[in-house]
């Protein structure tokens, strides 16, 4: 029998989740909820990891991961992807955790290595995004340059200002306003930059959540 459990919240809601794929979604996963999970009577067969909590609660470890996929070798499948799943897949690929997207391709390559570019923090009753994580930042900003919403140069500015804020701060708007931005960046350029930001960015990690459930192929 499959049965499918996936934690989600800020990187694509609960909704969305239950209409493209016949899983059980559960909130940002914290340290202790996987091991709670295998000691049911009927544990999942497969499990997403897509969202995690930071500084909500104790973050899930690879240890914890790892007695999944090692308690139940074939039976139980961990995924991840978007956020704490795609940090903690990066880590473990070489153990069997299944990494999707193009974050997990960002950590695996080693293009960002820290845990601050998928931490944000989250009302933990809507489970709304109270920031902009790190990664769609740079994902988002390399697509206005790539058409061309603002030049290169530009562009590595804003990311550089926003790396510099502490996650919890990061917004679009903030970074916008940052002295280190307005100084550097025209008018035009910031004006164009807003408008595709409010209107055309992608967000890396709602889309790898989405590459994860059709990955999981559960029908």
């Amino acid at each position: 029998m499959t049965r499918a459990v996936v934690f989600a919240g800020p990187s694509i809601d609960a909704a969305t989740v239950a209409g493209l794929a016949p899983v059980e979604v559960r909130p940002p996963v914290k340290r202790g909820d996987i091991d709670l999970l295998l000691a049911e009577s009927e544990p999942p067969t497969h499990i997403g990891i897509v969202d995690g909590q930071f500084l909500q609660g104790l973050m899930i470890s690879p240890k914890e991961v790892l007695r999944a996929i090692d308690r139940h070798p074939g039976t139980v499948r961990v995924f991840g992807s978007s956020s704490m799943g795609a940090l903690r897949a990066a880590e473990l690929a070489d153990e069997g955790m299944v990494g999707v997207g193009q974050v997990f391709e960002m950590y695996r390559s080693g293009t960002v290595d820290a845990d601050d570019e998928v931490a944000i923090t989250f009302d933990p009753e809507s489970l709304r995004a109270l920031c902009e994580p790190m990664v769609n930042i740079r994902v988002a900003i390399s697509a206005a340059v790539d058409r061309a919403v603002i030049s290169a140069a530009s562009g590595a500015i804003v990311v550089a200002a926003a790396k510099e804020l502490y996650f919890p701060d990061r917004t679009y708007a903030r970074i916008l306003r940052l002295p280190a931005v307005r100084e550097k960046v025209s008018d035009p350029e910031l004006m164009a930059l807003r408008e595709f930001l409010d209107t055309e960015a992608p967000d890396a990690k709602r889309d790898d959540a989405v590459a994860l459930l059709r990955r999981m192929d559960l029908g």
